[in-house]
């Protein structure tokens, strides 16, 4: 294995840390509108991430810094050809940050109640959007002999990349869900558990089709493993909700997030952005990279700063580790 190979591996590891972590923010944040009944259960909820999210965003920058440094190829191709999608989802991720910090400022139930829309359309679009993104970079889109995505906006809306989406945006929530059954104590554990167990049956209709659309239509065996072991790993977290075990069902939904964005990237190498247009001008892992010497250098720092970052940001999940409910809420502004 080489280099260039070496790094395709870490920024699919980085981007499913990603979604691990910001998927249950995301899910959290969609679930201010649909559990939460009032203000003080929105408080709750928001503050069962409120000390993670934004670590949480790290490994998105971390994922992009990387893919910069690393195939600076499919950086360029990728961040000009989906320019509008990725920049609604940058847009979105400062107001949400914003909306996190200014809600409480003053005591007001209009502007409460408009930072809180905040926080629930800035959750929802990101992952609905992150979904739509990744399920264009599988199916290919158009990519020229000049490396340049030639497409235009409404290319990337196909029935494929909507399906992806939706699948995104569902798993999320119900990931969410899990997240906020583990955190809490009271009525609002007891509800988030019911709603987890009729998202996660949405869920796995949806991720069942568009997984095995993509398997058909650009797998192989190892990104059929991949597959079998995220509907596994769903269907495992819906019954440990059931049965009340969080802990579990928390676990395997992140199980499933992890698989499902392997068999992605599975499906992917060794191009990292295929063309659509012809398979001779596919992006790919030795024609996007950059040179051997960067990559080396590229490694070593990893190494010495990446068991850094995680020890930290596992210490930080330690010391928050505790439930909350309504009765920890000093009232509900």
């Amino acid at each position: 294995m080489q280099l260039h190979d070496v790094w395709f591996v870490l920024i699919a590891v980085l981007w499913t840390g990603y979604f691990f972590l910001e998927g249950f923010d995301f899910g959290v944040g969609v679930l201010t509108k649909l559990l939460a009944r009032d203000r003080t259960e929105k408080r709750v909820l928001i503050n069962t991430i409120g000390p993670v999210w934004d670590g949480n965003e790290v490994w998105l920058l971390t994922a992009g810094g990387a893919t910069f440094a690393a195939f600076p190829e499919w950086y360029a191709t990728l961040f000009s050809g989906f320019y509008l999608p990725l920049l609604l989802i940058l847009v979105c991720l400062i107001i949400r940050g914003v909306a996190f910090e200014y809600r409480h400022k003053r005591p007001e139930d209009k502007w409460q109640t408009n930072w809180e829309h905040a926080i629930f359309w800035t959750s929802l679009i990101p992952a609905f959007m992150w979904g739509v993104a990744f399920a264009n970079i599988t199916r290919g889109v158009k990519i020229d002999a000049d490396m340049e995505y030639v497409g235009s906006l409404f290319d990337l809306l196909n029935p494929y990349a909507l399906l992806g989406g939706l699948v995104t945006l569902t798993l999320f929530t119900f990931h969410g869900a899990v997240f906020t059954s583990l955190k809490t104590v009271g009525d609002i554990r007891d509800r988030s558990r019911a709603l987890a167990t009729r998202l996660g049956v949405v869920t796995a209709v949806l991720a069942l089709g568009f997984l095995i659309w993509t398997q058909l239509s650009r797998g192989d065996r190892w990104s059929l493993i991949a597959m079998i072991v995220a509907v596994v790993a769903l269907l495992g977290a819906l019954g440990c909700n059931l049965a009340g075990r969080e802990g579990w069902s928390f676990a395997l939904s992140g199980v499933t997030i992890a698989a499902a964005v392997a068999m992605l990237f599975l499906t992917l190498f060794p191009n990292v952005m295929p063309s659509s247009l012809n398979d001779a001008w596919n992006l790919t892992v030795t024609n996007a990279s950059s040179s051997p010497y960067t990559l080396k250098i590229m490694t070593w720092c990893a190494g010495v700063a990446t068991p850094v970052v995680l020890l930290y940001q596992g210490w930080t999940y330690w010391v928050f580790r505790k439930r909350i409910g309504t009765q920890h809420i000093a009232d509900a502004h």
